[in-house]
């Protein structure tokens, strides 16, 4: 497949590419400083509350497979349309809500919409940037992932403190709308030679062909794993700072911009060394900080040093070696994938999301008030990342020495 012409993809392109990645996490992250207030205004259980998290990544996980093979056969600008237009009618639908359970099933709908942006804001890079130069696009569009959390969080916080926790769902579907409207105007079609490109509508001979390659199931477990870390210590930390520790909901978000800072950082880490440095070696690099950072902040909250600052610092090393890792896996999945990157975008957001969901649910699950079942969540889920890191760069050392 050949890029779409770099003439086409002018400045304000890419800023519209950024905030379609910013999309996703955006409407997830904008949520957790709302989640205590949820619970006492419903007057449920943690477990329950973490539904209207879990439950949506689910969502989001299998929608990014169907948005992903739908873009392949059909083309990038109509369905990214369709998925903002998904989004922005859940939004509405959860606002309005006067039951929990109603509630989920508006941030469900809400999740259905917003599992498009993400993983079709990579395949449309892969049509436009081409393999060479996607791990340092990639990169950049990581940064604005972060970059939704950084600006979400403390507005998030901001808005159950002033506003309610439906002045959140309100401000996401606005944003939404705003996105529409301007991809509309901006977002011309980059899979413009899908015939050539030999593109089947057949999900499992796809599925079937991407998985058999370990490098490339190796490389979106990895990057689940890895999300699946970030996750879980968002989720938890707007309990263990509000009600845990006291603390409001306004300085948690404060708190929480070391998470997309690190991110952030990462990202620019990793877009320096992109085509310097192979994109094996730098997930290796990744999975090895996060898992040494992720274990330093379980050994402070299992000693009881339970602190801000022993929480949310560790977090930052964490969560910039996943900003290492994932850019560099990402674009290694998709550069696999080959004719099928839509495909290969789309089961990458998949593994993500549902690694997430998975350990976020399971965190909601055996919550009782205190740091440790993070601690360990986290720790696990560092682990696995590592497993996942080493595998490509074995299977190049085999390769080479044949």
């Amino acid at each position: 497949m050949q890029p779409a012409p770099d003439r086409k993809a002018g400045p304000l392109f890419i800023v519209v590419l950024g905030s379609i990645t910013a999309f996703l996490p955006l409407s997830l992250h904008i949520f957790f400083p709302a989640l205590p207030d949820v619970k006492a205004e419903f007057m449920t259980t943690e477990a329950v509350v973490n539904l209207t998290v879990s439950l949506p990544l689910f969502v989001m996980a299998f929608a990014s497979l169907f948005y992903g093979s739908l873009s392949d056969r059909y083309g990038r600008r109509p369905v990214l349309l369709g998925s903002i237009a998904l989004f922005v009618a859940g939004s509405v639908c959860a606002a309005l809500t006067e039951n929990i359970w109603l509630l989920i099933a508006g941030r469900v709908l809400q999740a259905a919409g917003g599992g498009g942006g993400l993983g079709l804001a990579r395949a449309i890079a892969r049509d436009v940037f081409g393999a060479d130069r996607l791990v340092k696009v990639i990169s950049y569009l990581t940064m604005a992932y972060a970059l939704g959390p950084m600006i979400s969080a403390p507005i998030g916080g901001a808005l159950v403190d002033y506003g309610g926790w439906r002045a959140v769902l309100v401000v996401a579907g606005a944003f939404g709308a705003f996105l529409g409207l301007i991809c509309w105007r901006v977002m011309f079609e980059t899979h413009t030679n899908r015939a050539a490109a030999g593109v089947r509508f057949s999900l499992i001979h796809d599925y079937r062909s991407l998985f058999s390659n370990l490098k490339f199931s190796a490389y979106v477990l990895q990057s689940g794993f890895s999300t699946g870390v970030f996750f879980t210590m968002a989720a938890a930390t707007s309990f263990l700072m509000i009600e845990y520790l006291g603390r409001p909901a306004s300085e948690f978000g404060l708190f929480f911009i070391a998470f997309p800072a690190g991110f952030i950082s990462g990202s620019i880490i990793s877009s320096r060394f992109a085509g310097r440095v192979a994109p094996e070696k730098m997930v290796l690099v990744g999975s090895i900080i996060l898992m040494t950072a992720s274990l330093t902040q379980a050994g402070f909250l299992f000693a009881g040093i339970v602190t801000p600052l022993t929480i949310f610092l560790p977090g930052y090393f964490a969560i910039l070696a996943q900003g290492i890792s994932l850019p560099n896996a990402q674009s290694g999945a998709i550069i696999v994938a080959g004719p099928l990157a839509g495909t290969g975008s789309g089961i990458g957001v998949f593994v993500q999301l549902l690694a997430a969901a998975t350990f976020t649910q399971i965190y909601g699950l055996i919550a009782d008030g205190t740091p440790f079942p993070m601690a360990a969540i986290v720790s696990v889920s560092a682990v696995l990342a590592l497993v996942m890191g080493v595998i490509p760069c074995l299977l190049d050392r085999r390769e080479a020495a044949r």
